[in-house]
């Protein structure tokens, strides 16, 4: 799928929390393809050194958790002052392939040439956890278009997941940052929901996969398996779902599919995990918070 024009200047934005040795070695593997920023919420500070990234990565210590929208901000901020024209972006745990490297970057570099207005282009995802391959979605009345990554041209899409996800900056100041007071959770669905609003195009790229684990261990509900995360998470994910509801400027599609999947959601989050007291109380304690306005990091009521 190699195009004729010339690949943009490409850096990448890594973003870590409490990293393993394994997430400092995909960075170091990383950092040798590519420019790369890393971007670290650990509420302690350690030196590059001491976590013994390589010295080619920018490594900027938060000190505190500020979130994923912060921290991926503070990263594309640092590839536009040195003049990089996409960024693609990563989480600790991301493995991406080599050829996601070269190939998201160049479907951004044809749409520039055609004259395309493409915000963000990015793979399918595979984990082997779910359901394998996942699917690219639209938003539809009261469900999600499901489409499967095949094919090779890409594929206009709604969303995308962050991670491995590479951002045209040329356009970045026309569309504006990640919401910096969702924090964590649907950031990358507002921010590609602003660019569709603003006239850009998001899309899927089928013949790039890259493995991605979301979440912790599945629970398998009707047989179906679904991604667990931790408390805390969950109220981020109730909270900020009915703070983006309330918002005039989500589509009405994508809110009668969250009016349907929320009460599901909250029995399989709250209801089949251990701790089903500690999920209940914080996805209640978010459904309050989103209601009331109340976003940021979360604070003890």
């Amino acid at each position: 799928m190699n195009g004729e024009v010339q690949t943009p200047r490409s850096g990448a934005v890594v973003v870590f929390y409490n990293p393993d040795a394994a997430c400092v070695q995909r960075a170091n593997r990383l950092a040798t393809a590519v420019r790369c920023i890393v971007i670290d919420n650990t509420p302690s500070v350690q030196a590059a050194s001491e976590l013994g990234l390589s010295d080619s990565i920018e490594y900027v210590p938060n000190g505190a958790n500020l979130g994923i929208a912060t921290a991926l901000n503070q990263g594309i901020e640092i590839l536009i002052r040195e003049g990089f024209e996409v960024a693609v972006l990563f989480d600790q745990d991301s493995e991406p392939p080599a050829s996601l490297l070269t190939e998201l970057p160049a479907v951004i570099a044809r749409a520039n040439v055609a004259g395309q207005r493409v915000a963000l282009v990015g793979p399918a995802y595979d984990d082997p956890r779910l359901r394998g391959v996942a699917p690219f979605v639209r938003f539809r009345w009261w469900t999600l278009e499901r489409i499967v990554p095949t094919g090779d041209k890409p594929i206009d899409v709604d969303f995308l997941i962050s991670s491995g996800s590479c951002i045209n900056l040329r356009w970045w100041a026309d569309i504006g940052p990640m919401d910096d007071a969702l924090f964590i959770d649907f950031v990358d669905l507002e921010w590609c929901v602003r660019a569709k609003r603003k006239g850009f195009r998001i899309l899927g790229v089928p013949w790039v996969r890259m493995s991605h684990e979301l979440g912790g261990e599945p629970v398998r509900v009707l047989g179906r398996s679904y991604p667990m995360h931790g408390p805390l998470r969950h109220y981020y994910q109730f909270r900020n779902v009915i703070a983006l509801m309330k918002r005039s400027s989500m589509p009405m599609t994508w809110k009668s599919t969250e009016l349907i999947k929320l009460p599901i959601r909250m029995l399989i989050y709250c209801f089949f995990p251990a701790q089903r007291k500690d999920h209940l109380a914080m996805a209640w304690q978010g459904l309050r918070d989103g209601w009331r306005g109340r976003l940021g990091a979360y604070r003890r009521p």
